[in-house]
């Protein structure tokens, strides 16, 4: 069974020991707004059933997706760990056919679809979250095992009839890109930085050699990077929910852990574990998604 399913189960069986209350004149105006309050969440947790059990309804799975990866704790080693997590989430992408384009550091567009049709975020939107490494760095001179972790965020390419943004909210900058490219690249002011103000959500991009396409690059970032916004504040308003955020790429605390010195990838959503470290960042990532387990791991 789903445990969202077990999560209606036990919200029905609230809402039926509510009721009993409402016979009570005392609190029958309390036992009304309870009930009202578990409907409204159990009509929310069915809300997310609904896409996986029809995936040709999932308009966001044959989107094309911008992933970034961010090294979080762990300093130069989770910045390094962030770097390899890229590279793997690009040779997965070559495996399964996909095109993978670069659009800034640590920061891709995946395209197209795999050969049994299905959709760069509806492949990759499981991969949003804390992965976590445990190995001895290569600067480690005492041989210590030291803990890192790294961001990773996917996010479905939207357009501006998906994500409006109000021009009046943007701050633009043009700058000159510190990358390679040649000396036109460094000459003139390419790349761009965009600005919302409202969020104070910052975005750049400098992959191109024009302004214009920097620009809507930057633009697809920012529309990508609102509407997770918009989903989180939506979650936070059902605190029982929490689980259910990785089915909709959000970033969850801790989903994987690399631990080199047992050479075993552990998924803690799922609680299973895979070995050979070295094959699965090559890009053999294991197809297993938490949709498939009953309920999500504890540990």
């Amino acid at each position: 069974m789903d445990y969202r399913e077990i999560q209606i189960q036990e919200l029905e069986k609230k809402i039926a020991e509510t009721r009993e209350l409402l016979n009570d004149p005392a609190l029958a105006d309390l036992a009304f707004e309870e009930i009202r309050e578990l409907e409204t969440e159990k009509q929310e947790i069915l809300k997310t059933l609904q896409p996986h059990e029809s995936e040709p309804n999932d308009s966001y799975d044959r989107r094309n997706i911008i992933l970034e990866v961010k090294g979080a704790a762990g300093g130069d080693e989770a910045k390094m760990w962030a770097d390899e997590l890229t590279r793997m989430y690009i040779r997965f992408a070559a495996l399964r056919g996909l095109k993978t384009e670069i659009l800034d550091e640590n920061v891709i567009k995946v395209s197209g679809k795999t050969s049994d049709g299905k959709g760069p975020f509806g492949e990759l939107k499981y991969e949003a979250g804390v992965h976590r490494v445990q190995r001895t760095p290569a600067t480690e001179k005492r041989g210590r095992i030291h803990t890192s972790t790294a961001t990773v965020s996917v996010l479905p390419e939207l357009e501006d009839i998906d994500m409006h943004v109000n021009p009046e909210d943007i701050e633009f900058e043009a700058f000159r890109s510190g990358g390679h490219g040649g000396q036109n690249v460094n000459k003139v002011s390419t790349a761009v930085r965009i600005k919302h103000v409202p969020s104070g959500i910052v975005v750049t991009s400098q992959a191109e050699r024009s302004q214009i396409q920097n620009r809507e690059i930057a633009m697809k970032i920012l529309r990508a990077k609102l509407w997770e916004l918009e989903i989180e504040k939506q979650q936070e308003q059902i605190a029982s929910l929490r689980s259910t955020q990785v089915g909709r790429g959000q970033r969850s605390e801790k989903i994987k852990t690399y631990n080199f010195p047992q050479d075993r990838l552990t998924d803690h959503r799922l609680g299973k574990s895979w070995g050979n470290l070295p094959v699965i960042l090559d890009g053999n990532i294991p197809p297993e998604h938490p949709s498939d387990s009953q309920a999500p791991a504890t540990d």
